[in-house]
């Protein structure tokens, strides 16, 4: 079984759409799966639109958070609330498209996490934004002088997991942000788990959650994990 992990928060309107090419999906695939929604606090009806799904489909269930608790903490509870041999997180923004998990499937047989990468050379990009560009460069370097070696896109929202290996990581997790990405495929190099980058299809989504600001944050958490590291209170 392959469960989903989808953060949302503030995704009334994206989220629908999201869900239904996903049912589609795995409908045609006959893959056996659950979907786990994890919604934060919304000035929206995201609640209302994740309990709508809840209750018509038996596959999908949801964890709400009674106040934005971060895209970090919101994966972490989905992957440890989750139940299948292999877990996959998406954004609700759909940038990468549910149908790259052809590609993914086939892979996760000789490796133990397989990652989307808008930098593989085989990749198509759409619509990225310079501002991004320029930011994720300068956190790529950065990422690779302190924790991270020989990935060149940790942050694409398309990941799929070995499930038992998704729990462990997770469970050691601390970073409640978007830095959250690095800091399991930091745990997972350190914990000597094979990875592999995997080209996709992604379009930039309009009504994106990252932000000039989420940037320097994320960059923050880059250094509050070397800390973590430093302090060992990851254990490794």
């Amino acid at each position: 079984m392959i469960s989903i992990i989808i953060p949302a928060y503030n995704e009334e309107k994206r989220l629908p759409e999201a869900l239904n090419r996903m049912l589609i999906y795995l409908k045609k695939r006959k893959l056996k799966n659950e979907i786990i929604i994890v919604a934060d606090k919304s000035r929206d009806r995201t609640l209302e639109v994740v309990k709508d799904y809840s209750k018509r489909y038996k596959n999908i269930r949801y964890v709400y958070n009674p106040k934005k608790q971060g895209k970090g903490y919101a994966i972490k509870k989905g992957v440890l609330a989750s139940k299948g041999s292999l877990v996959l997180f998406a954004d609700a923004d759909t940038s990468t498209p549910i149908t790259e998990l052809d590609n993914f499937m086939p892979q996760i047989n000789g490796y133990d996490i397989i990652i989307g990468s808008r930098e593989h050379k085989d990749s198509v990009v759409k619509k990225k934004l310079v501002s991004r560009v320029i930011l994720g460069n300068l956190g790529n370097v950065l990422l690779r002088l302190l924790l991270i070696r020989k990935i060149k896109d940790t942050q694409c929202g398309f990941k799929l997991f070995n499930g038992y290996i998704a729990r462990k990581l997770f469970s050691l997790s601390r970073i409640r942000g978007f830095g959250f990405d690095f800091e399991v495929l930091f745990l997972a190099q350190k914990n000597g788990y094979k990875i592999k980058e995997m080209p996709v299809n992604w379009t930039y989504c309009e009504g994106t959650k990252v932000t000039w600001q989420s940037h320097f944050a994320t960059l923050k958490e880059l250094f509050e994990i070397k800390l973590n590291q430093l302090l060992g209170k990851y254990g490794l």
